[in-house]
């Protein structure tokens, strides 16, 4: 397989790329002068995430570090990225988790490491927040309904994680279950098997990339972007990414995983971008890119995301077709 080198990870976004976050915060005023109208309730319905605003946005910055970890690519502007979800426990529709999220209480709020680990412990979210500094990245991130944004994640490589708890040499993998009590999530749909479950192979997780993330445009993570901790792996396709996560096991097994277990033909365990191998029901070979324009632009797709670089070598030898 020929594999395409893809752009480099130290370009710069420009700052004039990037849709200024006090336009969408000023969304209070908006609603207060659509109420003084007369038509609050009208606006509040047809504007995808106004009916909550509090899950939209927490308004709570966080304290980053600069990272060499960015793309060149124009950013997706911060409504768009948080009102234009796929979070099934909030609701099926992309445009459901922003108005439905607002259930979701994040503390307080813990997470057990378990399994084949040295330490294994529950641990706060805010002494998790404090192990190592926070940067801010920004990544691609492809849906596998081949749809893309670039957004700036805040949070540190989940293998500081990881070996601050000292996982056995028999670790082969991580696995990641979400949260999914009715009283946070009173709505899930049926027909899934909840909690949700994730997993990557130990080399994933430890890969530098792999973030451990807790914000993104420089503030906590909005509720239906995955708050309060949830993992990045910008190489995968969005559905490997953990949301709300409350556990992480430590297993020598292959872990289940949600969608793998649904449909293994449509969403295998690996999951890596791949414009050469389709999904049964569409072509991957190119993407729709949301960004600041009013209608997403068709860009092709880039083999690992783009991530060629940091990512291949755990993959060689393999049969990225088979092992899809």
């Amino acid at each position: 397989m020929l594999i395409r080198i893809g752009g480099s990870l130290e370009g710069k976004v420009g700052s004039s790329e990037i849709t200024p976050k006090e336009t969408f915060l000023n969304r209070r005023n908006f609603l207060t002068g659509v109420a003084a109208l007369g038509v609050g309730t009208l606006a509040l319905k047809q504007v995808p995430g106004l009916l909550h605003p509090d899950a939209v946005h927490a308004d709570t910055k966080l304290t980053t570090v600069a990272s060499k970890y960015t793309v060149p690519d124009a950013q997706t502007p911060f409504a768009k990225a948080t009102t234009y979800n796929n979070y099934y426990e909030f609701g099926t529709d992309k445009s459901e988790p922003a108005k439905n999220a607002h259930t979701l209480r994040t503390r307080p709020w813990t997470v057990q490491v378990s399994g084949l680990v040295k330490k294994p412990q529950t641990i706060d979210i805010d002494t998790i927040m404090k192990y190592r500094p926070i940067e801010s990245r920004v990544y691609r991130h492809r849906c596998v309904e081949a749809w893309s944004m670039v957004i700036p994640w805040d949070g540190y490589s989940l293998g500081e994680f990881i070996s601050a708890m000292e996982p056995l040499p028999s670790a082969k993998f991580v696995q990641f279950i979400s949260a999914s009590d009715n009283k946070n999530m009173p709505d899930k749909p049926g027909g899934y098997d909840w909690p949700y479950s994730e997993g990557l192979r130990m080399d994933e997780a430890m890969n530098p990339l792999c973030l451990l993330t807790f914000g993104c445009y420089g503030e906590v993570l909005p509720n239906q972007n995955g708050a309060p901790i949830r993992v990045v792996s910008p190489w995968k396709y969005g559905f490997k990414n953990g949301k709300a996560i409350v556990k992480i096991v430590f297993t020598d097994k292959q872990p289940r995983t949600l969608w793998n277990e649904i449909s293994s033909n449509e969403y295998g365990f690996y999951s890596n971008v791949n414009p050469t191998v389709d999904h049964p029901r569409w072509s991957q070979a190119h993407e729709r890119r949301i960004d600041s324009s009013p209608f997403p632009k068709t860009v092709p797709t880039q083999m690992f995301n783009g991530y060629v670089d940091q990512v291949a070598s755990m993959y060689a030898g393999m049969d990225l077709k088979k092992n899809f």
